[in-house]
């Protein structure tokens, strides 16, 4: 049971597929929570996830969409406050994807058309969310949107691939959109980095238990759950962050402050 801090707020979520999706995590602890919301994905993705399992769980409604497109986004968006019947207080962007990644082409032999459809689902699609909400003066005075993105976008992680630059220009439009969000809606823009975290999405990223491992030897409080990650966006979307905007907020216990840990220097020299 929570403690009925989002009671009466209305929002989307974005990008829950099955039970180990970040959004998944977030739809279950925003419901528990008091929040109402509509839950909506590409299509592909609801006919290969489970999404339903968690409308039905959650009590909300599944609103098919492709984030990139911008008649889709309208849609859904006019669809979901009429059936609210007012505006929006929250929205979680949980979208990513590289095909590079996914057919195992190395950073330095990429594929451009792969990597401009990685760029528009990842981070483009965050931009167009936002602008659509924005032009259709869909959020309430003080609203929250929150966009999912990993440290690799300010550090190199070679099997992170195209997807780091996808996360550095999302988060750059977080900072960009939210300026103009806060300045004429007073709504709040922020990003969660969270700690390498098995989702489905995920197992495509070469070497991910290795990352999960590394970041969990170094983080001072171990490596963040999907769990603690909706905690955090909870408490984004809730009033008592009124005034937190443009930020990316490390979820990460600690890892993104350490140099290295003594467990990794002991790992080394056990060798």
């Amino acid at each position: 049971m929570g403690n009925n801090i989002l009671k009466g707020k209305k929002g989307i979520i974005f990008g829950a597929l099955d039970n180990s999706s970040i959004a998944w995590k977030t739809a279950e602890r925003v419901y528990d929570e008091g929040g109402k919301f509509i839950l909506t994905n590409a299509p592909v993705s609801i006919r290969m996830g489970s999404i339903n399992d968690l409308a039905k769980k959650t009590n909300s409604e599944v609103i098919p969409a492709d984030a990139s497109n911008l008649e889709d986004l309208e849609n859904l968006i006019n669809a979901t406050t009429n059936k609210f019947g007012g505006k929006l207080d929250f929205v979680l962007h949980s979208i990513g994807m590289s095909v590079n990644v996914r057919k195992g082409k190395h950073y330095t032999d990429l594929n451009y058309e792969w990597l401009k459809k990685g760029w528009d689902v990842s981070a483009v699609s965050f931009h167009k969310l936002m602008q659509s909400l924005f032009k259709l003066d869909a959020m309430n005075q003080w609203g929250s949107i929150v966009a999912l993105t990993y440290i690799a976008a300010q550090r190199t992680f070679p099997n992170y691939n195209d997807m780091a630059d996808n996360k550095a220009y999302l988060e750059s439009i977080a900072r960009s959109f939210g300026y103009f969000f806060g300045k004429e809606k007073n709504v709040r823009v922020n990003t969660i980095s969270q700690s390498p975290t098995l989702t489905t999405a995920g197992k495509g990223v070469k070497g991910l238990d290795d990352f999960i491992k590394y970041a969990d030897l170094t983080s001072p409080l171990g490596n963040a759950t999907a769990e603690d990650c909706a905690d955090l966006t909870v408490s984004l979307f809730s009033d008592y962050t009124k005034r937190v905007t443009l930020q990316n907020i490390f979820n990460d216990g600690g890892f993104s402050s350490v140099g290295v840990s003594q467990e990794i220097i002991d790992k080394l020299n056990s060798k």
